[in-house]
């Protein structure tokens, strides 16, 4: 037995503590790394879980070429099994890579390994459809690339989708950008910062400037900064409120002052987009239209027919003075825009609609009057006080109504009157004592009455078929006793017809009748033809012809018998007149104071007569024309003064005021003073006999540079107006004359020498205002 010594065994215990702690440490190890295989196993596992439902598939390409990859990718590449080598994945053309494909993996490999950079090419198998997108890199490992394998099959068929809608978008960006640069108007865009990024060529020209890149650099903007507020501002408003934004502007475009409209697009983030519109002309046009319609509505004023306008939502929006007063309503109810219905509703109140049983259906059927296309529509009223009203509904365009009420009361009461006249003319026409026809302007009879038919013996028949005038002639033509004038008629009608002139003419039939015609053209350009029977008329003008010309040769007889026995009268009272102033001179002895009386008597008498005898004499020589006239200057205020002074004892003998006023103005006129001292003497005493005594009588003479003026006027009884144009006729004597010995000659004789001077005779008279003479003689005849 061996006995160790306390060191040594000292030693060998710690030995041995070493030793059990270095095991235990080892089985802690051993079970660590055992858990950590278990693990590295488990994540192995699950890594290869992951790669085999992997989408694509890994391929490892070691240093000297060789291929370490999944199986799934022979199947891919059509191939049994995978080669070992990267080039070997030609399969001699049959399956696998082409040719081209390997050859350019190969050299990618390559390329790689050189670069360090990565790569993607994208391949097809050979017989294949499918795509194949291979993505390589450098593996960790020196020399080693790693090639990842997808299926981009569905993603190649969107990948070339995408390609042609990229390509689609590519074109539609071009075109767009070639519409926004060829627009005829300013477009720009501002980016986030709101500062001009784009513009097209108009906004260059706008702004006059060189080019777009000179608008962006300057920043030259299109509107100018107005209130304090200019483009950036709107165009910032525009994208906080995050809304298409429009203003309208006046703007400075290549010089002329425009008004233009700005709309501002926001684009988010990306910026505002926006383009300016010219719309000078269409505010030119809105302010034509607005005075346009003020002026429609003045001129709409001014009608007397009633006009009210309803806008789309079926509320008043004008109505003229007519309506208001047609309808009783006031402005300031129809300024606040009633509806329709409340409209029609307040006419009904104002007794100014027609009665209707069911109003609400009524007023449901104008209310289509908004609905009735573009049509009018008619309605007429008869309102309760006997009103009628015509009234027009117009749709307007913008969905509104334009009614107007026209007050045809009058017309409605003028066309029954005019039915009645047409009838009354009618039954007139019809019953007329001349036989009328009138003529078309083609030639053809468009109407006739009885007479027209019973004239010319036609019957209802013939008429009916309306005949020309030549076939009517050729009827005709047989009943006239000189066939020969039926042409006339003819000729007649056509003249009225085309030359619009007048004719009239006489026409026989060979039954004895006669008519007288005449061819009047009408203002419808037809020809009236009237024919009027004058059988009896000539009859009657044949004997008053016959009777005048007995009249006529009586009164011959009698002038030459008045005026021979005016002769053979003057001889034996001129020996009457001779032996009485024998007598008067004691010739025969001397006379007695009674037998003086008698002869003095007997010569009055003689000189009456043998003034009676000369009055009638001149009378007819002037009746006759053959009465002479001295052409001498005759002082009229000396002729005035002498017969003034002739009848003064007349005057005074009948206790009658004889007022005399001869002004020098009278003058001189040129004629024969005897036969205008006959007249005034004539005037005179006729004014003198017929004044009652006591009564006065004027006598003035006056003149200016044209003529003179006598003026007799008196106080009497006066003359009747139906006598007054009776005293200037011969042998006439009035009611008034109290003068046994007047015939009535004085007056004529007077008026027959005045108007032989060229004068005239005025008689003014009144009953119980008494008689005014005047005599106007001109100065030159």
């Amino acid at each position: 037995m061996i006995v160790l010594a306390g060191p040594t065994v000292m030693l060998v215990a710690i030995v041995l503590a070493l030793w059990l702690v270095i095991a235990i440490a080892a089985t802690m190890m051993g079970i660590a790394r055992a858990r950590r295989a278990d693990a590295a196993v488990e994540e192995a596992g699950r890594l290869g879980e992951l790669l085999q439902g992997a989408p694509a598939i890994p391929l490892l390409i070691t240093e000297d070429d060789r291929i370490e990859a999944d199986p799934r990718l022979a199947d891919w590449l059509g191939l049994a099994r995978l080669p070992h080598f990267l080039s070997d994945l030609n399969a001699g053309g049959q399956a696998g890579l082409s040719t081209e494909d390997a050859a350019a993996l190969v050299r990618d490999v390559a390329a790689a390994r050189r670069s360090g950079r990565g790569f993607m090419r994208s391949v097809t198998p050979l017989g294949s459809t499918r795509v194949l997108l291979i993505q390589g890199r450098l593996s960790a490992r020196v020399g080693h690339v790693v090639l990842w394998c997808f299926d981009a099959t569905d993603m190649r068929a969107e990948i070339d989708r995408l390609a042609a809608e990229n390509e689609r978008l590519r074109k539609a960006i071009d075109g767009l950008s070639g519409l926004i640069e060829a627009a005829p108007f300013p477009m720009w865009y501002r980016g986030p910062d709101l500062r001009l990024a784009l513009v097209n060529t108009a906004y260059v020209r706008a702004v006059e400037a060189n080019d777009a890149a000179d608008v962006i650099a300057r920043g030259l903007e299109l509107v100018e900064a107005r209130d304090g507020k200019g483009p950036l501002a709107a165009s910032a408003s525009a994208r906080r409120a995050g809304e298409i934004t429009t203003r309208t502007v006046p703007a400075t475009i290549a010089g002329a002052r425009r008004m233009i409209r700005i709309v501002d697009v926001p684009l988010g983030e990306a910026g505002i987009a926006g383009y300016a519109i010219d719309v000078e002309e269409l505010e030119e046009a809105r302010a034509d239209l607005g005075r346009f319609a003020r002026a429609q509505r003045d001129m709409l004023d001014l009608l007397s027919a009633g006009v009210a306008q309803f806008g789309p939502d079926r509320s008043l929006v004008f109505s003229n003075q007519p309506f208001q007063r047609l309808f009783a309503m006031k402005p300031e109810w129809l300024a606040d825009g009633p509806e329709f219905d409340r409209v029609l509703e307040r006419m009904r109140e104002a007794n100014r609609l027609p009665e209707s049983r069911d109003f609400p259906g009524w007023k449901a059927e104008r209310r289509q009057w908004f609905l009735a296309g573009e049509e009018p529509t008619e309605d007429h009223w008869l309102l309760p006080d006997g009103m009628h009203l015509r009234i027009l509904a117009q749709p307007l365009p913008d969905g509104g109504l334009l009614l107007i009420f026209e007050d045809r009361t009058e017309q409605v009461q003028l066309a029954s009157a005019r039915d009645t006249l047409l009838r009354v003319r009618t039954a007139t026409f019809d019953n007329l004592f001349e036989a009328v026809g009138v003529f078309a302007s083609d030639g053809r009879l468009h109407l006739w009455n009885n007479r027209f038919r019973e004239a010319w013996g036609l019957s209802e028949e013939e008429l009916a078929r309306r005949p020309r005038v030549d076939h009517l002639v050729e009827v005709v033509a047989a009943r006239l006793s000189n066939p020969r004038h039926a042409g006339l008629i003819r000729e007649l009608v056509r003249i009225a017809t085309v030359e619009r002139r007048q004719r009239s003419g006489r026409v026989a039939l060979t039954d004895g009748r006669s008519f007288e015609f005449a061819v009047v053209p009408l203002p419808d350009g037809n020809a009236l033809f009237a024919m009027l029977d004058v059988t009896d008329s000539r009859r009657i003008e044949r004997a008053l012809r016959d009777r005048n010309e007995a009249l006529e040769e009586s009164d011959r007889l009698k002038d030459a018998f008045v005026a021979s026995m005016s002769y053979e009268l003057r001889t034996p009272l001129t020996s009457i007149g001779g032996f009485a102033e024998m007598l008067r001179d004691g010739y025969a002895g001397p006379l007695g104071e009674t037998a003086a009386d008698y002869v003095g008597a007997i010569l009055d008498s003689v000189e009456r007569l043998r003034a009676l005898i000369d009055d009638v004499l001149d009378l007819t020589q002037v009746e006759a024309g053959s009465l002479p006239l001295a052409e001498e200057p005759v002082d009229l205020a000396a002729l005035a003064e002498e017969a003034a002074a002739a009848v003064e004892p007349m005057a005074a003998a009948r206790e009658i005021e004889f007022v005399v006023n001869i002004d020098d103005s009278a003058g001189s006129v040129r004629g024969d003073s005897r036969r205008l001292r006959q007249a005034l003497d004539h005037v005179l005493r006729n004014a003198l006999t017929y004044t009652p005594a006591g009564g006065r009588v004027l006598f003035d003479a006056t003149g200016d540079e044209e003529a003179a003026r006598l003026v007799v006027s008196d106080n009497g009884q006066g003359i009747p107006a139906d006598l007054r144009e009776k005293v200037f006729l011969r042998f006439h004597r009035t009611s008034r004359v109290d003068e046994p010995h007047a015939v009535g000659i004085g007056l004529p004789l007077t008026r027959q020498f005045v108007e032989a001077h060229g004068g005239s005779v005025e008689l003014q008279s009144e009953p119980g205002e008494g008689t005014t003479l005047i005599i106007r003689l001109p100065r030159k005849r």
